[in-house]
């Protein structure tokens, strides 16, 4: 759609940017949602937005505005979920509002110098992320996996920081109860290097959850390579509104497929061969042996 920062290629360059949301549970995982972001330079010519027959109805909206949108239309059409997981991009505003009003606790990343502060904790924390990351004692971390990668179990050192207790009450939440905003840090064993997550949770949810949570934005990465080497998820070069959503929902949909069809496979059981039979595909003195046994 033009030239812009895209994450993928860590640059600028001509590209079209979308917005994916993928639904992760035990049985797989696959994308139900997009959205095509489209930057002022396109919304603010109207000739240009009507030649890419863009509906009347499409203004600007920023990559966290759509992706609240996308959680909205989750929540409309009854989709059953706890948590949300995303990058630094989607870590404050929009997406944090919806999911508090809507009681889904999330793990959102935040760049290093994001504020935080605390309230009726002690000591009181306050500051950015990476000078609390900083000042944190040895026995703040823990070593906790995030489940198993193309390279086995991905060990990390984690530190989690509950900042205040907020009542259900407070923010409108559907669930009842104290709900907990706080700080998760991971720290790479190799090399030392850092990141930071803001939280909201029901209380007493352990650390050990929350990484659990964090873990599954890395299944939309492997969708994304999936979707991009088997499906040809960038393999388009559509220059219309309904070009763009009919390649992406089809590759999509093709991916949620595959997705289905792996579960079911995996989750045959191998038919037992009856002795018998085992016995009639052996001659000579094979056979003789297992008649002995």
């Amino acid at each position: 759609m033009g030239r812009q920062y895209t994450g993928s290629a860590g640059k600028i360059t001509n590209c079209q940017i979308g917005v994916f949301g993928a639904y992760v549970s035990e049985r797989g995982h696959a994308f139900i949602d997009r959205a095509l972001y489209l930057p002022k330079d396109w919304t603010s010519k109207p000739e240009r937005m009507k030649r890419a027959h863009v509906p009347d109805d499409v203004v600007f909206a920023t990559k966290p505005a759509l992706a609240s949108k996308m959680i909205e239309r989750c929540l409309d059409a009854g989709v059953p979920f706890r948590w949300v997981a995303a990058d630094s991009v989607y870590g404050m505003g929009d997406v944090e509002r919806t999911l508090r009003r809507a009681g889904i606790g999330y793990v959102l990343g935040v760049k290093g110098n994001h504020w935080f502060g605390s309230w009726a904790t002690e000591p009181l924390i306050t500051g950015e992320a990476k000078n609390i990351a900083a000042g944190l004692p040895g026995q703040a971390w823990r070593r906790l996996s995030a489940g198993h990668g193309a390279k086995g179990e991905q060990l990390y050192d984690w530190a989690y920081l509950p900042l205040a207790d907020l009542d259900a009450e407070a923010f409108d939440c559907p669930i009842a109860g104290p709900w907990t905003r706080g700080l998760l840090i991971r720290r790479n064993i190799a090399d030392g290097g850092l990141a930071y997550f803001t939280t909201w949770c029901p209380k007493e949810t352990t650390t050990q959850e929350l990484v659990n949570v964090e873990a599954t934005r890395w299944r939309l990465e492997e969708g994304f390579e999936t979707a991009k080497n088997e499906f040809g998820l960038d393999h388009n070069e559509t220059r219309s509104w309904h070009g763009w959503h009919r390649h992406v929902s089809l590759v999509m949909l093709a991916y949620a497929v595959m997705v289905s069809v792996r579960y079911q496979a995996n989750s045959l059981k191998p038919k037992k061969t009856p002795y018998r039979t085992r016995q009639s595909l052996s001659a000579g003195p094979f056979r003789k042996s297992g008649a002995s046994s």
